[in-house]
């Protein structure tokens, strides 16, 4: 914990631990080659025994430094670096603090949140606010709450979550803002009292609306269809999926929703979902995949089973479809501008932090995005875009 307090990466406690058990290990091979093979069989047992000992406790030792280090580092992070003056002097005018904005993705490895990266840096440079930028390499819940908790204990400005499970979540970002800090959501958000804005990428309704519309053009207004989600829990895809079921019985009540399967935004294992729909539902002629790494997954499962008849749609970045849209088997992705997500939760959080960004705005200005609407405790990003082989390959992200 002492080196994610003090903003180090979470890998990195891991590439620590790694050194050292090579090290004990080099440790030890070279008293085994040192030892003189002359040695009697208890004496070198004895020998043995000794130089396991010596190494566990060299490693314990070298994990209790890293500890240590790691939380001076902490305190220096934390109270800056503190000098002895003489007390008639009276106290130093204290230099400005600069604002630290703590925030996480659900996985730092999809290549969605990656892109929103991108944007959350170009903004923090801008503004001159210290971005700390973390999250779990996977899906995981347990370790989002884990990682809020060290960002509390540290005392940042302001924590920024794109949630990945409503439920489990709100509590510790409860106790994020009886802290004093300001706490935003984005990309998935959490319950409203748990946060004071949520960065919304479009509307629930414009997601699911223009989702269901394109799969009703598509299929001529009847047929089946089915959808391939992120993870079962994922507060804003259910929502979606709600809000496209709904669009359905108003304005298509022709299309049939076959069956939802989960990919956990893992791009292999919405492959392997798409060959079971294809293969336990064969009458199924349209994927909605409404996960960034699942429309691509899906697409090279229709493309490696030649299925002309089967149409692939979804939620997902331009570059990681443009090979699939260009060859046809992918006809529509559906998205907004993920850098510029990142860009404004920086801004927001920014302004929330200075008290500029209040309950009851209407708006705000967010750089070159300009004039944003804030709708109760919502930013809303604007509407979706359609990318198709008329025009994705005007888009690089």
């Amino acid at each position: 914990n002492g080196l994610q307090l003090a903003a180090l990466p979470t890998e990195l406690s891991g590439v620590l631990t790694g050194v050292l058990l090579i090290a004990s290990i080099a440790v030890d091979a070279w008293r085994h080659r040192a030892r003189p093979a002359a040695a009697a069989d208890i004496e070198e047992e004895f020998i043995v025994k000794n130089s396991q000992v010596a190494i566990l406790c060299a490693a314990v030792l070298a994990g209790a430094l890293i500890v240590a280090g790691t939380n001076v580092w902490l305190v220096n992070s934390i109270a800056g670096r503190a000098t002895t003056t003489d007390p008639s002097a009276g106290p130093a005018p204290a230099p400005r603090k600069k604002t630290v904005i703590a925030m996480m993705p659900k996985a730092k490895g999809d290549p969605y949140f990656v892109s929103c990266l991108a944007g959350a840096e170009e903004a923090a440079k801008e503004l001159g606010v210290e971005l700390l930028w973390d999250g779990p390499t996977s899906l995981d819940a347990a370790r989002q709450n884990e990682m809020v908790e060290n960002w509390i204990t540290r005392g940042v400005d302001v924590v920024a979550v794109a949630v990945e499970n409503r439920a489990s979540l709100s509590t510790v970002l409860r106790k994020a803002r009886s802290r004093g800090i300001q706490v935003l959501t984005w990309d998935a958000d959490a319950e409203p009292d748990a946060r004071d804005f949520f960065v919304n990428q479009a509307t629930a309704e414009g997601i699911a609306n223009v989702l269901t519309d394109e799969a009703a053009t598509l299929l001529n207004g009847k047929g089946e269809f089915a959808i391939i989600t992120g993870a079962l829990s994922a507060a804003n895809q259910n929502q979606w999926i709600a809000l496209i079921k709904k669009r359905l019985a108003d304005r298509h009540p022709g299309l049939t929703l076959a069956t939802i399967r989960p990919s956990d935004d893992d791009r292999d294992k919405a492959f392997a979902e798409t060959q079971t729909i294809m293969r336990v539902f064969p009458n199924v002629k349209l994927v909605m995949a409404i996960s960034a790494p699942a429309v691509p997954g899906a697409a090279e499962a229709v493309r490696q089973a030649a299925r002309k008849d089967l149409n692939v749609i979804g939620l997902s970045l331009p570059n990681m479809n443009k090979p699939y849209v260009h060859a046809g088997v992918v006809q529509t992705v559906v998205l907004w501008n993920t850098r510029d997500l990142g860009y404004l939760t920086v801004h927001a959080a920014a302004q929330a932090a200075e008290g500029a960004l209040k309950a009851g705005a209407t708006s705000l200005t967010a750089g070159r995005l300009g004039k944003i609407e804030v709708r109760g405790t919502e930013i809303i990003l604007g509407e979706p875009t359609r990318f198709t082989k008329a025009n994705i390959d005007r888009f690089d992200f």
